[in-house]
């Protein structure tokens, strides 16, 4: 099993559409860990780690997005992994 942590940014329509917490219930019902902030740009960053087929399957949900969402793009690449564990996070703030 290989493990894989990825940096996504999300544009499009993404913020007060329930965007974090569809992906908080994606990603903890994937088994991936991490995080989800909006950005002062109106993007959503989500930085995630887990198993690598785990995270790819994330990464293809991201492209879809919540029902009330409207993905136009996500930019994304890989960071070493860290080795964390544990649900994925809403984090508030930009």
């Amino acid at each position: 099993m290989s493990r894989k942590r990825i940096r996504a940014t999300v544009h499009g329509r993404v913020q007060r559409v329930g965007f974090r917490e569809y992906t908080r219930q994606e990603a903890n019902g994937l088994g991936v860990s991490g995080w989800a902030q909006n950005q002062s740009d109106g993007t959503v960053l989500v930085v995630c780690e887990g198993e690598a087929s785990q995270v790819d399957a994330l990464v293809a949900w991201l492209s879809i997005g919540s029902p009330f969402a409207m993905v136009t793009r996500v930019d994304w690449h890989e960071e070493a992994p860290r080795g964390e564990s544990g649900p994925l996070v809403i984090r508030y703030g930009a």
